[in-house]
Formats: structure tokens, sequence, C-alpha cells
């Protein structure tokens, strides 16, 4: 593994002592240097046609971000596990690593983000606890110390102060009340931070309709344990507990590249009661209606971060220039010819690990080929004869496939995302 390293062109030496030469005619020395790129410019479009160079490499640029600290590295790994294992990054169990280990590395200019974990007091009453995170959530923070954080209690990041003998970062824990809610007869335990039953009743949704009484009275303050009836004047009710699905919140991150997730808060579900009346007619039930819906435990998101960063490698931005692709759509090509392909043009499905020389001698139809995958690869001829080896007509190709079956290469992506082929 090592630093990629740019190329740079031999300077051309003059032979021969003509220093007088040079001064009395200071424009030959540039009038050679036009000439010998209008030269190298011309041999170029001879050997290449109309098709920019393009050189597969099982190889990739990744950019580290070590604490913010920029590394630019050229590596085989495959994972972002495989390539932090190989690296001195001396890291501890504390530390995070951003996308997770196991995410593929497909492409070129791939960012990972590493944060070291950091000494943080967390106050939880008159307890104190120190911990190493590298956590950007202070609910995170606390429940990876180990603390139990109910979906009500509320926990906020501050700075320390010498009064407290806090000194540095700290996570402070507000926590909610317990209280049993007696819903029309049915007990549920629930947690508030509320202050008074009025409150707890705004809190919780609940209005008081038909005849509908509270206990103990709304300006009675909430106390632990306390037990708040809700009662319904000559009706008969049914109540079912149901789940909250958690909440999923996307956050755009530019220090993620495009195409990849990272989770800073793990979602937990909620709970509701449903209250239902009933309305009964000799004996028999002849209607139901849900009267109120009460959480009574709220449900937390699950915070997402998703990669907003593109950088793509120069070679593959004129190859998909050169097949009229427009700019808009770099991201998501870029995306699925890195899954599919790797960007290698002679690739038969079920080649892993290399970019062949040249195309096979035989392409079963069931097979997929070339930059996208098409199967079978012939299907390409439609763009050239030059299918089985110009990248440029295979991404000519590929952009009618994207356009006739999902309507555009970002509706594509969004396929490929959702179901891992296209």
């Amino acid at each position: 593994m090592k630093l990629r390293r740019q190329k740079t062109s031999q300077s051309l030496q003059v032979v021969g002592d003509n220093r007088q030469f040079h001064v009395r005619r200071p424009y030959v020395i540039p009038i050679l240097g036009l000439l010998l790129g209008l030269a190298i410019v011309g041999a170029a479009i001879l050997t290449n046609g109309s098709s920019p160079t393009f050189r597969p490499s099982s190889s990739h640029v990744v950019f580290l971000f070590d604490n913010g600290k920029q590394e630019t590295l050229d590596t085989k790994a495959t994972t972002v596990g495989d390539l932090v294992n190989k690296l001195p990054l001396n890291l501890i169990p504390q530390d995070v690593v951003e996308p997770s280990r196991d995410t593929p590395i497909f492409d070129d200019n791939f960012r990972i983000n590493i944060y070291r974990a950091r000494p943080v007091t967390i106050v939880d009453g008159n307890t104190r606890t120190v911990t190493l995170t590298a956590q950007k959530s202070a609910r995170q923070v606390a429940e990876d110390a180990g603390l139990k954080i109910n979906s009500e209690d509320i926990a906020t990041f501050a700075q320390g102060n010498l009064a407290e003998n806090v000194i540095g970062e700290q996570v402070i824990v507000a926590r909610a009340t317990p209280v049993t809610l007696n819903l029309y007869g049915s007990q549920v335990p629930t947690y508030t931070q509320a202050k008074t039953v009025h409150d707890f009743l705004q809190e919780k949704h609940i209005k008081l309709e038909n005849g509908e009484t509270v206990a103990p009275v709304i300006k009675t303050p909430i106390t632990p344990g306390m037990l708040i009836f809700v009662l319904a004047k000559g009706t008969q009710v049914i109540t079912k507990t149901n789940i909250v699905p958690a909440p999923v919140q996307s956050v755009a991150d530019s220090s993620l590249s495009f195409g990849t997730t990272a989770v800073r808060q793990t979602g937990q579900a909620g709970k509701k009661v449903d209250t239902y009346l009933i309305t009964d007619q000799n004996g028999k039930q002849v209607a139901q209606k849900l009267i109120q819906e009460v959480v009574v435990q709220d449900p937390v998101a699950q915070i997402v971060a998703v990669g907003t960063t593109i950088d793509i490698d120069s070679a593959k931005v004129k190859v998909m220039a050169a097949a009229g692709i427009s700019a808009g759509d770099y991201q998501y090509v870029d995306y699925i010819v890195s899954r599919e392909s790797g960007w290698c043009p002679t690739k038969l499905q079920g080649q892993v690990g290399y970019c062949p020389a040249s195309p096979p001698d035989s392409m079963p139809s069931y097979l997929g080929y070339g930059l996208g995958q098409a199967t079978p690869g012939g299907k390409m001829a439609s763009a050239g004869s030059d299918w089985e080896t110009n990248p440029v007509t295979q991404l000519k190709w590929a952009t009618g496939y994207a356009d006739g079956r999902y309507g555009s290469w970002g509706a594509a992506y969004n396929h490929w995302v959702a179901n891992h082929n296209w």
C-alpha cells in the first residue's frame, strides 16, 4: 500500500552549448515545445481514435480522514475493514470507523472517516460516569456506557465546569418520571417529562371529551410512581397495545462518499395504546370505533448519514463524456458500473478480482459482460461493432438500457440501491 504518485513528464534537454543562439533567438524553445505537444496529441488521436485512454485497475484511491487529517492511499483492499486492518492506526474498540468495516470499496476517491474516542463525563442525576467514546449522539454515548435510556429520557451534550468538578465534555441525562396511566381501566406503565397532570395529558395527546374525567386533578404535580386515571362515563371500551416503528432520519454528509451511509444513532421502536369504543346490541358487538391513540413510549429516530461527495476519477469522466452521458448522471453511472464490473470492459460475469486483458473466447448467453454486465453481452452490438472492448460503446448501450427500462440513470440507481441489480 503506497501513496499514489503523479507522473511527471520528462523535460527536454538541449545538447551542446547553444547559449548564444538562445539569446539571439528566444522564440525557438517555445516553438519547439508547441510542435512537440502537437505531435504527442496527434499520436494519441491516431492510436485511440475517438475513445479516451482507459486502463481499469484492481486498486483504488482512498481518502482516509483520521480525526480530520487526510491521507491519500492506493489500495487493493476490497472492504473498509480489509484496509483498516492493514494500516498502523492503533485503533481501540471505542473508536468509530465510517462507513462500517463490511462496506465494499468499489470505486476510486472513496472516503473513510475515523473518529477517535475522547473522554466524556456522563451526569445522570447524582451519578457520574467517565467513558471513552467517539459517538456524535449524546443518547448513543450514554447507551454505549451501559446506561439504560428510556425513549422519554433526554440526553444532551454540555461543557463541564470546575464548579461541578467536571472538566471537558459531558453528557447530561434528564430522566423522565415513571408513572402508571390507567386508561379506561387498562394499566399502562409509562414515563413523562411533564411537571403536572395537565402537562402529562398534553404530552400524551389525551383529550377529555364526552364526559371523560381525570384523577387526580389537572393541577396536581407529577411524582414518581403516580397513578393517573382517565375515565369514560357510561361507555364500554377495549384497548390494544401496538408497536410504533422507529422513524428513519437521513442527513446529508459531505464527509462520506456518494452512495455510502453510516448509522449515527440507533433507532428504537415505541409503543402506543389504541382505545376502541364498543357498541353492543342484544349482547352482540355491532360496531367498533377508534376513539383514542396514546403513545406511551416514544420511538427513537434512527439517524443515518448519507454521503454526498462526488469525486470521480478523471479517466472515468472522459469515458462517460465521450459516451454522451450528462454530467448530472456521472455519480449514478459510476455507482452502478463500479459495483457491476469494477469498470472493466472485458469482464465476464463470475470473474472476480481482476480485469482480463481481452474478451473471452466464448460468451454464454446467460452470463453478463462488460461495464454494465449486459446479458447477453452481444446485445451491445446495437451500439457499435467494437462493443467487446470499447468502454464508450458499452456505456452508450447502457444509457439506452437505463432510459428504456427505468426512465433515467437516476431511476436506475434507485433500483440498484433497493435491489442490488439493474
